[in-house]
């Protein structure tokens, strides 16, 4: 189970560092084109865009790093809950936006930080 838990954990790290890193790097422009799905920057100012990638960033790091390093690993699983809300905010885009097959996607999400937290909060970390 840890091997299981420790591949999801990181894919989802380096998924949402790359998201994160790209949303802040990129111009809203650039990032818009990289498809359709990310049409929602259009909702969303300049500021809340930049906070919106420094959660991911944040996000992504808190679910390996404190594991990782042994240094208050109960973060973990916190990130994982702080993630799985912040997509439950994307879902909430994705609905106002009737964007229903990608706030499936943004649901999956979310039942992977749950499973992420459920694991890291319940198994002996090793």
């Amino acid at each position: 189970m840890h091997t299981t838990l420790w591949i999801i954990t990181i894919v989802a790290a380096v998924a949402y560092v790359i998201g994160g890193a790209s949303l802040l790097f990129m111009s809203r422009e650039k990032y818009r084109s990289l498809g359709s799905n990310q049409h929602w920057v259009d909702d969303f100012g300049d500021g809340h865009l930049k906070a919106i990638a420094l959660i991911k960033l944040t996000g992504g790091i808190g679910l390996v790093l404190p594991v990782a390093t042994g240094i208050a690993p109960v973060l973990t699983p916190v990130a994982a809950c702080g993630l799985a809300l912040f997509m439950a905010g994307a879902a909430t885009t994705r609905f106002r936006r009737s964007e229903w097959p990608y706030m499936a996607g943004d649901m999956v999400f979310i039942g992977v930080f749950a499973f992420l937290a459920w694991g890291w909060f319940t198994l002996p970390v090793t």
